[in-house]
């Protein structure tokens, strides 16, 4: 096989070789090499003089959108043609990427049971729709990898005994002890199928419409690569590998995390790296936090990681007002690898995952914050746990409604914004749910229609509805939630110190205040941000940023003021749930005088 990089080739050579042994390699190899430029994708490999075009890595001015496919629906488009229109319209460049949720035919989890993974739902459109809106964002797409749907061809060809799908599922005595395998729902785990063969027990990690494939057969690898390339071919730059913890299976272990995961990881990294540089991995594992960073590896498997811990920690320092579990987390962050970043996010299609907690909150806290999502009409779902109980695995809940005051809009707005303003502060790229953008309200009529928690954030619009609410005079919360948040992410584009790479310093400030301080080693620029956590104004002394203050000219880029540092007083007062960023127009210079006491 000629490729440009033979170190990479070479890597490909001996994971998989590790994965699925020395005496199938040369068929494997064989196969890889047919994939090459099947879909215009590595076809440059073949020629070893090609000069690969690669995307650009990251910068300040990325910011992806979550959505679904039919997020915005109207009469005269279809549902991806209308959710580009309203993009165009509202949204346009304040974000760079776009997160498609699952736009495939499916049979339930709204998307996450795939039937068909090389078709778009004809419900929402066609691949020509994704295209165009690979032109306009960078585009994401989820690879789900770990199940396919209970109405899939690939399941259906099982049923039926026909090969090679009769060899994609795992089978599994029901007598076999299956206690150690970690559990992120409490449906049971195996499903009874009837084939021609007898009744047999397939493996099912998240319910029974959700068949685990079996990736020890190398024939199931090969699917998932070719439906790779495919989304590729269509413009996908950033690849969200969905639950990908669960992947590969070995009784008598968790069956999550297992080597043999992080190997396909690395494999799926080099193949990309090979035929299709600058486009990005990104890894979905809702566990704790030391769990959740270990698919980093060394900076050879995923891209970027979800920042798990980072919602539930900023909902429990809204709530208690106490910035100390926060603060605490984000100093001992340690930097992700070169050629790493993390996925700030605070909001998704799925609830606010509670496991990354663990151990970061006490546990009385955890079960208040619980109850007060309880209060505010958010569910709480549960997982199983080896010894039979069940535990809060996720809150399902709008994020608007989880870190709002009820029946005060004003305030559940102003500390709303200030959640999002510190998502967007802190280092990594920040990742921003469709229905964050609108301040939505919990949906507990879908709940009640579908039996189904996470419908709760999971609305759909019209877009005559959309136009209604986000109407200057419409009064509704959205038009004043999306204006505001459009023009943070626009002043945070032309930051400096908000790229992605750039240094971050977690700040020692007065109980209820929340800060970090961002240094971007190009321009020199040197950003300070500062979030009021709780409901009254609390003030710090700049002294406490830097000890020449005074010496300084200053800007605050949100509310737009700038003052030489002579000018101010000693304190900065921060109004309830107010955030500043910060920043000298002119550098203080560097003295040995010893910083002044604070406050």
């Amino acid at each position: 096989m000629r490729v440009v990089d033979r170190a990479v080739f070479e890597r490909i050579r001996g994971r998989l070789a590790r994965l699925y042994g020395e005496a199938q390699l040369p068929r494997l190899l064989q196969r890889l090499e047919l994939l090459v430029g099947r879909y215009g994708v590595g076809s440059h490999c073949l020629q070893p003089d090609a000069q690969r075009e690669r995307c650009r890595g990251w910068d300040q001015r990325d910011a992806v959108l979550i959505a679904y496919g039919d997020m915005v629906r109207s009469d005269a488009d279809a549902p991806l043609a209308a959710l580009r229109s309203f993009l165009d319209e509202r949204v346009g460049d304040a974000v760079s990427a776009l997160h498609l949720l699952p736009f495939f035919p499916s049979s339930s989890d709204d998307g996450f049971a795939v039937i068909d993974y090389r078709t778009v739902d004809p419900a929402l459109g066609t691949w020509d729709d994704i295209d165009a809106l690979s032109e306009d964002y960078r585009l994401a797409t989820d690879l789900v990898i770990n199940h396919v749907s209970g109405q899939s061809h690939w399941f259906r060809a099982y049923c039926n005994g026909m090969a090679p799908e009769r060899h994609y599922f795992i089978e599994v005595d029901p007598g076999t002890d299956l206690s150690a395998v970690t559990r992120p729902r409490t449906s049971p785990l195996l499903r009874a199928v009837q084939t021609p063969y007898g009744e047999r027990h397939l493996w099912a990690t998240f319910s029974h419409d959700q068949l685990d494939v079996d990736f020890s057969n190398p024939d199931v690898l090969f699917e998932y690569l070719d439906i790779l390339l495919l989304y590729v071919h269509h413009g996908a730059q950033i690849i969200r590998l969905d639950a990908i913890a669960y992947l590969w299976k070995r009784i008598g272990t968790p069956c999550i995390h297992l080597p043999e995961t992080h190997e396909l990881v690395k494999l799926l990294r080099d193949l990309l790296e090979m035929l299709a540089p600058g486009v990005l991995l990104l890894s979905e594992t809702n566990v704790p936090h030391a769990e959740n960073i270990s698919y980093f590896g060394a900076g050879d498997e995923a891209h970027m990681v979800y920042q798990f811990s980072l919602p539930p920690l900023l909902l429990h320092a809204l709530h208690t007002g106490d910035a100390g579990c926060l603060s605490a987390w984000a100093a001992n962050l340690a930097p992700p690898p070169p050629g790493c970043t993390f996925f700030n996010f605070t909001a998704s299609h799925d609830g606010i995952g509670v496991r990354p907690l663990e151990g970061l909150v006490p546990e009385a806290e955890l079960a208040a914050l619980v109850a007060a999502m309880e209060q505010r009409g958010g569910l709480v779902s549960r997982r199983s746990n080896p010894d039979g109980s069940a535990t809060p695995y996720e809150l399902n809940i709008t994020w608007f409604d989880a870190v709002g005051v009820p029946g005060d809009r004003d305030a559940s707005i102003r500390r709303f914004l200030c959640s999002q303003t510190i998502a967007l502060s802190l280092k990594g790229i920040p990742g921003i749910y469709f229905n964050s953008l609108l301040g939505a309200d919990n949906d507990l009529a879908a709940v009640e229609q579908t039996g189904r928690a996470r419908s709760i954030n999971r609305r759909k619009w019209t877009a005559a509805e959309l136009d209604r609410m986000l109407g200057e005079t419409s009064g509704h919360q959205a038009a004043l939630v999306l204006p505001e948040y459009l023009r943070r992410l626009h002043v945070r584009a032309a930051q400096p110190a908000f790229h992605p790479d750039a240094a971050q310093q977690v700040l020692e400030l007065p109980k209820g205040l929340f800060g970090v301080r961002r240094d971007d080693p190009h321009t020199g620029q040197r950003l300070w941000m500062l979030a009021n956590l709780t409901g009254r104004k609390v003030g710090c002394a700049l002294s406490r940023l830097d000890r020449h203050w005074q010496r300084a000219h200053w800007r605050e880029l949100i509310s737009a003021w700038d003052a030489p540092g002579a000018a101010l007083a000693t304190r900065l007062e921060l109004a309830p749930h107010q955030v500043v960023w910060l920043t000298q127009t002119a550098p203080a210079p560097v003295a040995d005088s010893p910083p002044e006491p604070g406050d």
